[in-house]
């Protein structure tokens, strides 16, 4: 090492970089969670430099070993962590060379910073969406839990916060289940592209030495190498496509955040959510707050932000590599974090949850609920369906004068609006009667519910052989 400088790659400079400057540039503090697959990735080059015949196979052997002892010591927390030495490459590298001595400056052979901090982002990347996969799988699971236990829960289903018709409790469950059904394939799709090998692009044009990039390809269980050295060592694509998955998946959440929150308040009294998943007031006794699915509901923004500032980032760079692209990792791995916290958060909370069975039936009985059930009894019996229309409308607008709901009218009082009418009409007009009616796929009948249950538990029982 140059005695005019600390930096590794310091030969060709006559003066030490400034100390802020140093301090500004490095990337040490936030890249050194990517220490496993650095040393993965490091070990898989040695490796295959060992078969092309650049090391020996006690050189090779030397550096597994270091690489190791490395490891461990990270993982015991006595590594030392330098801002000299700029980010987790070079901190490795430079232990690696104190501990084996100048094979360990040889490990660097036929790659860059480049093409391994490329490599290092999709190691990472991909095994966080494994983690996110098995996250989201858990909290469907917790919610077909939910839903088979609340398959008879009669609820208002809401059009514009609007009580439309009658529905269940796991029919609405269900729903979000559906959406993080989507959420997972968007992540497996993801990781398709993730699962695409930088390593041997070198800085950005290969590199003269006879390496095997298909070798390290199947050693990483990349799918791939990468097909062109210049995209390869600047495609941050995958990262943006993560944090687009990422921000649907929290917007999904938000959604069903808002509903929880809505749900627990005293105006609605729908839910009850366990007090482990609440906080109170410091002045107001009696208050019990639904802190975790509003702090879900506000990091949405925090995630969509992220997406936006990688689409930033990378919206004016010039092939190939850029200093612009270190400031990739803040972003994506506090998407990961926010992610992870999230799904956590949700998968523990959601089979907890406890319905206020009273107060839902309550609800669905204000707003007419029944209304489109009374239009399609009338277009069973030969009215067109615009006149059906007509004739409920004026038959609400008659229960909203009266203060009663349609099932709480008398036949007379029905048939006032059209003959047609007779006795089996309060069938149709009951919320038990109106839910399962709806008996077709994707409908609210119980038995429909309990059969996509039953659906979900085979796609989630198929999901270990997914990627």
């Amino acid at each position: 090492m140059s005695n005019k400088t600390n930096q590794q790659w310091g030969g060709r400079f006559s003066e030490p970089t400034d100390a802020f400057v140093a301090r500004f540039t490095a990337s040490v503090e936030f890249d050194q969670r990517m220490y496993l697959q650095d040393i993965q990735g490091s070990i898989a080059h040695a490796k295959m430099l060992t078969a092309a015949g650049v090391l020996t196979d006690a050189e090779r052997d030397d550096i597994i070993r270091g690489l190791g002892e490395i490891r461990v010591e990270i993982e015991r927390g006595t590594f030392e962590w330098s801002i000299a030495l700029e980010d987790v490459h070079m901190n490795i590298e430079a232990a690696l060379t104190q501990k084996i001595g100048i094979t360990g400056k040889k490990l660097h052979t036929g790659r860059s910073r480049n093409d391994q901090v490329a490599t290092d982002i999709r190691l990472y990347v991909r095994s966080e969406i494994d983690r996110i996969l098995a996250e989201i799988s858990r909290l469907q699971q917790g919610m077909l839990s939910l839903a088979e236990r609340e398959v008879d829960t009669i609820m208002p289903g809401f059009t514009h916060l609007q009580t439309a018709q009658p529905v269940t409790f796991g029919h609405h469950v269900m729903a979000w289940f559906e959406m993080l059904s989507r959420d997972y394939e968007r992540f497996v799709d993801c990781r398709k592209r993730v699962n695409i090998m930088p390593l041997g692009a070198a800085a950005l044009a290969g590199t003269t030495y006879p390496i095997d990039r298909n070798m390290t390809c199947k050693l990483l269980n990349f799918s791939a190498p990468a097909g062109n050295s210049l995209d390869a060592v600047s495609d941050r694509d995958f990262a943006i496509e993560f944090c687009a998955a990422s921000s649907i998946l929290l917007m999904h959440m938000s959604r069903m955040s808002e509903e929880l929150v809505l749900w627990a308040s005293a105006q609605f009294d729908f839910i009850n959510l366990p007090d482990r998943f609440c906080t109170g007031s410091s002045i107001m006794p009696q208050k019990k707050n639904p802190d975790v699915p509003e702090l879900v509901r506000g990091k949405s923004g925090r995630v969509y932000g992220h997406l936006m500032s990688l689409l930033t980032l990378m919206k004016s760079q010039p092939l190939a590599y850029n200093k612009d692209n270190q400031e990739d990792k803040e972003p994506l791995f506090d998407t990961i974090d926010t992610v992870n916290g999230c799904l956590r958060a949700f998968a523990d909370m959601v089979p907890a949850l406890e319905s206020r069975k009273e107060s839902m039936r309550n609800a669905a009985m204000r707003g007419f609920a029944t209304a489109t059930d009374l239009a399609d009894y009338l277009v069973r019996k030969g009215v067109a369906f615009r006149d059906a229309h007509e004739i409920v409308g004026k038959s609400v607008a008659f229960g909203i004068a009266e203060g009663r709901d349609l099932s709480e009218m008398t036949l007379a009082e029905l048939q006032q609006f059209s003959d047609v009418i007779d006795a089996d009409v309060f069938e149709v007009l009951t919320l038990e009667g109106s839910v399962a009616a709806r008996d077709h796929i994707g409908g609210t009948a119980p038995n429909q519910v309990r059969a996509a249950v039953v659906r979900g538990r085979e796609l989630l029982a198929t999901r270990d052989d997914a990627v």
